[in-house]
């Protein structure tokens, strides 16, 4: 068995599981909670290998629709939006006590894509959603389909899955779907079209051999779910999908059995995003450091504390990248900044411990934190 076809899952730390309306919605009958209750059980599984999960659910504008006795998708977006509030509520409902049976807490999350392009934003989330799993709580996130226009459209939520994985630093993104898999071709069409297990994430031919939409319910298929591997594997994530019916399949993907196609990132995790810091082109601002604090970064692999800072430069908002340079001016290193170039200023020379009483807050007691730095 091909290594990356066992590693994906089974050493992935942190884990993103998508599932598609027609499983949720039991093909548009209804929520189906027997469904529900088995992927409450298997991420309290994940949870017990010491797995981090989050769910990235359709299902609202599904189950709405039931709800409201419409056959038939509607095309009127303000319908749509009706169908979405009125199907959000059994959705959150159903999800609370179906996990809370198997003694999993949940929050829920409502996203749109404009959350993850404002910067701000973005960086609230992806805090929220990583306070949430270091208590322990699997957070739901469905697109806010009450709220938002042109975003409810095709492959939504697959594409939100792959963005869910690249904002919280995912290991790997498991579509569940009502399909087995990627085949060369459509094999309900075509006899000749073969399975396909392993495939580089980002390969352009995919894109041709994926399908059009696979159902009435959602507007996606296996072309949304190609294009969410290829987006998911910008960040380092591998992306497994696979048939969301087949028994136990998230704790015996976790064991490392072949289910699904697994979508291969070209690069790992850590060296993806370091690549990205280190390819910044466009550096917001700088702070210099002391001879203290480059040797911290650079030979004790430490993250940046206020303390070692001296000087602060240029102007720049919290989540952006600067550089860090030393007293003669060579970049050191850059990375994701905590604070604004406004906070920065007040707290540098100063111990964390008097971050909050300077500020009257605190985000993080370092200035740049290790896993958002890389050396130059």
């Amino acid at each position: 068995m091909n290594e990356t076809l066992v590693t994906a899952l089974t050493q992935a730390q942190r884990v993103v599981v998508k599932v598609g309306s027609s499983l949720v919605t039991n093909e548009g009958r209804g929520l189906d909670r027997e469904a529900i209750d088995q992927w409450g059980a298997q991420i309290a599984g994940l949870r017990a290998m010491g797995k981090q999960v989050v769910m990235v659910s359709s299902g609202a504008i599904a189950e709405g629709m039931k709800r409201l006795g419409w056959a038939k998708r509607p095309s009127d977006m303000h319908e749509l939006q009706a169908a979405a509030a009125v199907g959000q509520m059994g959705l959150a409902q159903v999800y609370e006590s179906c996990f809370a049976a198997h003694g999993l807490q949940t929050a829920q999350i409502l996203l749109t894509h404009e959350d993850l392009a404002d910067r701000k934003r973005y960086l609230n989330a992806r805090s929220t959603l990583l306070a949430l799993l270091e208590l322990q709580v699997v957070p739901i996130i469905n697109e806010n389909d009450t709220v938002v226009t042109d975003e409810i459209k095709f492959g939504d939520n697959d594409t939100l899955g792959a963005l869910v994985a690249n904002l919280i630093d995912a290991d790997c993104l498991v579509i569940l779907t009502d399909q087995k898999g990627l085949y060369t071709a459509d094999p309900r069409k075509d006899a000749q079209a073969k399975f396909l297990a392993q495939v580089q994430a980002g390969d352009v031919s995919l894109e041709t051999m994926a399908g059009g939409a696979g159902s009435s319910l959602g507007k996606g298929g296996m072309i949304t779910k190609v294009l969410a591997a290829k987006r998911a594997a910008s960040s380092g994530a591998h992306t497994i999908v696979a048939w969301g019916r087949e028994p136990q399949v998230l704790p015996r993907l976790a064991q490392g059995e072949s289910i699904g196609t697994t979508f291969v990132a070209a690069t790992a995790r850590i060296a993806a995003r370091k690549q990205w810091l280190a390819d910044h082109l466009q550096l917001r601002g700088r702070v210099v450091l002391d001879s203290g604090a480059v040797r911290a970064l650079v030979e004790d692999g430490k993250s940046l504390l206020p303390i070692g800072v001296s000087e602060v430069v240029g102007e720049f908002e919290r989540g952006e990248v600067i550089g860090c340079i030393d007293a003669t001016g060579r970049e050191i290193a850059r990375g994701l900044v905590n604070y604004s170039s406004a906070d920065a200023r007040k707290i540098t020379r100063k111990p964390s411990s008097e971050i909050e009483a300077i500020l009257g807050y605190i985000e993080s007691p370092e200035l740049i934190h290790r896993s958002n730095l890389v050396i130059i």
